[in-house]
């Protein structure tokens, strides 16, 4: 089917909503409560959009495309109603972005910008919450929190911990863990999706607070080295030092995690460095081991491997595989043991 945004006739496909259309074809539809992994949500009034034929500004992320539609991102009924949102997100909380550890990566600070918001026209004197610092790795600091409900939609309905929740109501209405508990003592398991999905400063890492802004940060993929699932990772690193892990949401739906992480993955990669590690390869020589070269170590290693095979015979030598590398590093050890020495002793830890 096609649509019409702002003029211009796109593609669209059964299903999908005003607001997914236009973020393929590159149309700037500000959203704060939807993230695409996780639904439908239409709880911020952030990405109004104006339809024809239709009276009342409508949200584009609960909105489901019809054949022929004609929309309006962005014309001045749309900018005057969603200036009016961030205005009243802004006035009721603590945004002061100089101190905020999402600064340039902010989701409600780049909707500002688009619409030249500098300062909240009106501010509403609201009662501080303490930071919660409880947990072990994770840092509420609900004045910062604009209650659009992504990491209670994600922690109930993606993760399934049921631990995030709103509690009281009207005004006083906010965030709670469990029956309104610090985190650290919620039944939370510290996966860190909450994190993952806040637009805002809401939500942080602990050991990442204070360490880098946004952009003075690099974000790298890699495959997260603790199972076999092969779970893709963005790893956040500045001057080469790990700060935080999110999971992969590039074509999310083609990653075996999904965009998620457990805790090891997302919390269990300081080792990475730990200065009593191992960088270097070591040969035993005198009794001792000492640091060499990736040539002379494996130099050494083949040597050792060709006497014994000549000695004792290829089943003489065995190979242990493993569930935390990738299949085709395990299928490369097995055509080493089975081609080149010429034994079937391999085994894997995940068999045992």
């Amino acid at each position: 089917m096609k649509i019409t945004i702002d003029g211009k006739l796109l593609e669209a496909q059964p299903g999908q909503t005003v607001l997914e259309v236009a973020r393929a074809h590159g149309i700037y539809v500000p959203s704060l409560c939807w993230h695409p992994r996780l639904g439908k949500a239409g709880r911020c009034r952030a990405c109004l959009v104006e339809v024809e034929g239709v009276a009342a500004l409508k949200e584009s992320c609960a909105l489901d495309v019809r054949d022929g539609m004609v929309v309006h991102s962005s014309n001045e009924r749309v900018l005057k109603a969603r200036k009016m949102v961030v205005e009243l997100l802004l006035a009721g909380n603590c945004h002061n972005c100089l101190s905020c550890e999402a600064n340039g990566d902010c989701e409600l600070q780049n909707m500002a910008y688009s619409l030249g918001i500098e300062a909240p026209s009106f501010v509403v004197d609201e009662e501080k919450i303490p930071l919660d610092e409880s947990s072990e790795g994770i840092v509420r600091d609900l004045d910062r929190c604009i209650q659009c409900g992504r990491c209670v939609t994600a922690c109930n309905n993606t993760v399934m911990n049921e631990v995030l929740d709103f509690g009281y109501r009207g005004s006083h209405s906010r965030l709670i863990c469990d029956d309104d508990v610090p985190m650290g003592d919620s039944s939370c398991v510290q996966c860190g999706e909450c994190v993952q999905v806040c637009p805002v400063g809401a939500l942080t890492f602990k050991h990442a607070r204070g360490k880098a802004r946004a952009w003075q940060t690099e974000c790298t993929k890699v495959t997260c080295p603790y199972c076999g699932v092969g779970c893709q990772i963005d790893l956040v690193t500045k001057d080469n030092k790990v700060l935080a892990a999110y999971g992969h949401e590039g074509r999310w739906e083609e990653q075996p995690n999904h965009g998620m992480l457990c805790v090891k993955g997302r919390f269990g990669l300081e080792f990475v460095d730990a200065p009593d590690r191992i960088r270097t390869p070591m040969i035993r020589k005198d009794g001792e081991l000492k640091e060499c070269s990736w040539d002379e170590a494996l130099d050494f290693t083949a040597e050792k491997l060709k006497r014994i095979k000549a000695d004792t015979g290829p089943d003489s030598i065995g190979f242990l595989a493993s569930a935390k590398v990738t299949n085709e590093e395990n299928y490369a050890m097995v055509r080493f043991a089975r081609s080149v020495i010429g034994t079937n002793n391999i085994d894997h830890c995940a068999r045992l």
